[in-house]
Formats: C-alpha cells, sequence, structure tokens
C-alpha cells in the first residue's frame, strides 16, 4: 500500500477512504500481535467518511491509513508502552500524530512493541510476539514491531515508531521496508514516552523512500512545546559521488553467509551506478555503539520508568527489568567520562565525511529465530545493535531500504547514513524524486564531446548541446593516454582551445561526477570573450610527463593527425 499509489487513485476517483478502511477492517485482526489497542470499526469509517467532499489536492496525506507505536500519544486511545500496569489516557495527540492528522491520514491504532522501547528483538511484550510475515519462525525486530508488521501486512499504508538504538531500521530490515530515522530533533517527540529522552527519535516505516519523503514535509519541524526539539532544518539534498562502507575486517555477519553475500551484491550495485566506493575507519562509530548499552545512557532508562520499577518491578517483561535495572547504579562521574569519551569518539567519526557523503552499512549482521532469541535474549538482541547503536549518539541521520532476500526468504537490507539535517540527500539517494530540479552547464573538451565515445556519459543522463565555446587564452593540452585529454590552466604561453558545452540535469551531475578517473575533475574554465564555466580540468602535477598536443588546437584535431 504505497502512499503515492493510494492518493493517485484517491484523486482519479478510483477509490474512496471509506473503502480502503473498509477492505483493511476486513484484515486487521488476521496477524497476531499486531495491535495493542485501535479505534472500533464505526470510528474509523466514521473518519473516512468525514473527507468525502474535500479535495484530494488539499491534503497531503488524504485518506492514508496509519498506525502508531504504543509509547506515542494518540487521543482517545490509552498510552501503555507495552505495559498494562503503565497504562494512562493521554489528554491530548503527541505532536507528531497532530500534524499527519492535519495533513488528512487516519489513525487506526496503537501497535505491539518491546516494554518501554527496550530491545531490538520484537519479542519483549505481554501482547505476545507480532508474525513476521516472511517467516512466522522469525522475530520481527522491534522495538517498533507492530508498527513494521502492520505496514508489511497491508494494514497501513505507513505507521509511527521510535528509534534510540535501531528500533526504527532493524524492524524495516526484517520486514523489508524503508525505516526513516530523522536527524536528531528535526521531529517533536513530544507526547512520546521516553527511553533515553536525549537521544529518542521518532522513525517512519513506509514502503518506498518516496512515501518517506512525502510523510517527512509533514511532520518535520521545530516544535516549542518540545525541549529537545531543534531549530535547525533540513539542509537542500545534496548531490552523492562517494560511498563510505566499514573495511572488511570491521564486518561483522555473525556467521550468517546469505546476508554477508547479499551485502557484497549490494555494494557490487552501488558501484554499478558509478559511484565511489571507499573503504573507511568504522572504529569510531563501533566505539561510540558500546557506549549506549555499556555506559550511562542506561540510567535515563531507569529514569523514565523509575517510579513503576521500585513500586512493582513484577509488571515488567524480565528481560526488560534486569536491563533497566542496570541503570541504578551509574554515577555523576560516570556521565561525564562517558561524554568525554563520546566527544572524542564523535571528533574522530567527523573526518569520515571530508572523504564520503554517505555511508552504507548493513542494517542488522543476522537475522535470529524467535526460539534461539528466547534462549539468549541479552547477547542475541545486542549483536542486532552492532550497526545501529552509535547513530543517535553521534548525531547522524539515517534511512534503511531493503536490499535482498537470503535463500529462505527472509528479507536482508543496508542502511544509508550522513550527517544531521542530511536527511533529504538520504531520500534522494534510496529513490525518492529528487529536488536537485535545475541543470548545470559543462564544458568537455575531449572524449566527451559530439561523436566521440564518452559523450553518451552525457546522453544517457538527459544532457544536450548548448553550444561549441573556446577557453580564453591561457591554456595548455596534454594526452593522458589515446583516450583522454588533460587540459590546464598556465601564466604564460597558453593558448585558446575548443571545447563544447553541454547541459546536464543537476541531478544526474553526483552520478556523473562519479565516473571521471584521476587526474581529471570539474572545476571552473575561463571562457573567451569573458566568464567561465563549470568544465573538465586536469591536475597539473599530472601533465609533466605527457606529450604537450596544444599545437594540435584541440583533442578532435590531436584525434585526426
Amino acid at each position: 500500500m504505497k502512499i503515492t499509489t493510494l492518493l493517485t487513485e484517491y484523486r482519479s476517483g478510483k477509490t474512496t477512504p471509506e473503502l480502503i478502511i473498509a477492505e483493511i477492517l476486513k484484515k486487521m485482526d488476521s496477524y497476531h500481535g499486531v495491535w495493542i489497542s485501535r479505534f472500533s470499526d464505526e470510528d474509523l469509517l466514521r473518519k473516512a467518511r468525514r473527507l468525502q467532499g474535500r479535495d484530494p489536492e488539499e491534503l497531503p496525506l488524504f485518506g492514508v491509513p496509519f498506525a502508531v507505536k504504543d509509547n506515542i500519544d494518540v487521543a482517545g486511545l490509552p498510552t501503555t508502552a507495552a505495559c498494562p500496569a503503565f497504562s494512562f489516557d493521554p489528554e491530548e495527540d503527541a505532536t507528531v500524530v497532530r500534524l499527519l492528522l492535519e495533513a488528512g491520514a487516519i489513525c487506526l491504532g496503537k501497535t505491539n512493541l518491546d516494554q518501554f522501547a527496550t530491545g531490538l528483538v520484537g519479542t519483549r511484550s505481554p501482547h505476545g510476539v507480532p508474525e513476521n510475515p516472511y517467516g512466522k519462525a522469525f522475530i520481527p525486530g522491534g522495538s517498533s514491531s507492530g508498527s513494521a508488521v502492520a505496514v508489511a501486512t497491508g494494514l497501513a499504508a505507513f505507521s509511527l515508531g521510535t528509534d534510540t538504538a535501531g528500533s526504527g531500521r532493524v524492524p524495516a530490515a526484517f520486514n523489508n521496508l524503508f525505516g526513516w530515522k530523522p536527524t536528531r530533533g528535526g521531529v517533536s517527540t513530544r507526547g512520546v514516552v521516553p527511553a533515553c529522552r536525549t537521544l529518542d527519535c521518532v522513525s517512519v516505516f513506509a514502503n518506498s523512500a518516496e512515501d518517506l519523503q512525502i510523510i517527512s514535509k509533514a511532520i518535520s519541524g521545530f516544535d516549542p512545546s518540545d525541549s529537545f526539539s531543534r531549530r535547525g532544518v533540513f539542509s537542500p539534498e545534496k548531490p552523492v559521488t562517494t560511498v563510505g562502507i566499514p573495511r572488511a575486517d570491521q564486518l561483522e555477519f555473525f556467521g550468517d553467509d546469505d546476508y554477508e553475500s547479499l551485502w557484497n551484491i549490494k555494494i557490487a550495485e552501488l558501484r554499478s551506478r558509478g559511484l565511489a566506493i571507499v573503504e573507511i575507519d568504522f572504529q569510531p562509530f563501533l566505539d561510540a555503539a558500546r557506549l549506549l548499552y555499556e555506559g550511562p545512557w542506561l540510567t535515563e532508562r531507569y529514569l523514565a520508568t523509575r517510579e513503576l520499577l521500585e513500586k512493582q518491578p513484577e509488571a515488567f517483561h524480565p528481560v526488560t527489568r534486569t536491563i533497566i535495572e542496570k541503570g541504578k547504579h551509574g554515577s555523576a562521574g560516570d556521565v561525564f567520562e562517558a561524554q568525554y569519551r563520546l566527544a572524542d569518539l564523535k571528533r574522530q567519526a567527523e573526518s569520515v565525511w571530508d572523504s564520503v557523503d554517505l555511508v552504507c552499512t548493513p542494517t542488522a549482521g543476522t537475522i535470529y529465530r524467535v526460539d534461539e532469541v528466547a534462549a539468549d535474549p541479552i547477547r542475541l538482541n545486542s549483536n542486532l545493535g552492532f550497526y545501529t547503536n552509535f547513530l543517535n549518539l553521534l548525531d547522524l541521520s539515517a534511512l534503511a531500504v531493503p536490499a535482498g532476500f537470503r535463500k529462505d526468504g527472509m528479507p536482508f537490507g543496508v542502511t544509508y547514513v550522513a550527517p544531521a539535517f542530511d536527511d533529504r540527500s538520504l531520500f534522494a539517494f534510496a529513490g525518492a524524486p529528487s529536488d536537485l530540479t535545475g541543470t548545470l552547464d559543462v564544458a568537455v573538451c575531449g572524449a566527451h564531446m559530439t561523436g566521440l565515445p564518452l559523450n553518451s556519459q552525457l546522453t544517457s543522463r538527459g544532457a544536450f548541446l548548448v553550444k561549441e565555446a573556446r577557453t580564453s587564452p591561457d591554456y595548455r593540452m596534454v594526452a593522458l593516454d589515446e583516450k583522454r585529454p588533460g587540459l590546464f590552466r598556465v601564466h604564460e604561453n597558453g593558448t585558446s582551445l575548443p571545447m563544447e558545452i553541454w547541459r546536464l540535469p543537476l541531478k544526474d551531475v553526483g552520478t556523473f561526477l562519479a565516473g571521471i578517473p584521476a587526474p581529471l575533475g570539474l572545476g571552473r574554465v575561463s571562457l573567451e570573450g569573458g566568464g567561465d564555466v563549470c568544465g573538465f580540468l586536469c591536475e597539473v602535477a599530472s601533465t609533466h610527463d605527457k606529450m604537450d598536443i596544444t599545437q594540435c588546437g584541440g583533442w578532435r584535431n590531436w584525434l585526426n593527425r
């Protein structure tokens, strides 16, 4: 149930919100363990009917059904965090829910989760384990288990989860979904039961990056009623030419050969898109990940549940209680020591962005069966956080995307990671329509010119010839090899050389750049008669031992010599 498809059908009159809700109600209870509470059939149909007569063009999420993790407030339904003894009736919607309702979406109900959002497995709930639609013996992932399964089974077009340690990404991977973990503070957490309040994010599950992009526009922004909301706005989309991946010796698949093979296939696919793949030192990220459960951030989980834990410890799931109780024993010294360590790791990790545009990792190194997790709940859960626990500590944005299936049919996914507020770049990279709608004029002087071997690299991207031009009279040219010239600027003994100027869609500049081999690159080329244009230039240091062909008067003349 893609949002884009649904909206198209509403606008064409092919279907209506009432018909869609009626279809969902027929199968609402077909999947075990998804819901903790939901609105009655009558309430949902009434909400759908209220949209009759409204113009679908006026509401960006007109009639789109969604589900909400039961640690996020929805007026009219209890908030339980999967702990009945904790239950309360909120007086108003969480900010993120209110924004969705104002955009025309229809809230179906509250979904199951690992109790108090503590876990990545989806098995720590008194309401049972939501069935993974790809294999009932396997875990659905957590803590946003019900939210992911609701979308994967077509019960909702999208859903809200939360993500502190990976709860919005691991379930996405295990249910073949797209899962967005926004920049921390980019989406309001007012009305969310805290896990680690300084790190918590509301996350979103959907069936495409484009759907997530649509939702992001409805829910992102500063919320003055949320102390942890941030005034920064999402940055304009940036072209991606270089992708960082962990060094081979820093990858971990926990013996899962299928996941390792699928990872290698995914990286080969990225290379086939013309992207440069660079191995990075992943150790600072891994070290930061360990701080989340081995450092004093556990004390935040304890503070969020302290009153109930002290009065009714038996109300907690045994594994959840074991984890949260460890937060009792932290000291102020532990907090400062961990903050100092995290600051060091942040500085180390920051250097990665000097050489790559985004980082790609597996979302999880493997998937486990429900019985395996029951036998070893803490260690296996920790394994699932190997690639996820560092994100919020290091203040990064992330998007989990599907990336194939094991031989037994269980899904595999990867996560794209970018700096804070670069969320839009992640959407575009994963397939959402690009915000880069302009064009860039590029001057070419060699094999990319009309009729020459690399011209298709321009025409295949929708580029077209604007005009023939010449450089200003201070350039020289060498033959780097039989296929490529090198144009460079000089202080004396230069001349004017012929070029072609091509107009390239801005959204395709990134992949075009990624295919340019050293020592060539794009820079500013000065034009005859004044002005300059983006164009191919060569590193001067690489020209000294090459044949100077300036006297030929351009690359075509040299080829025809």
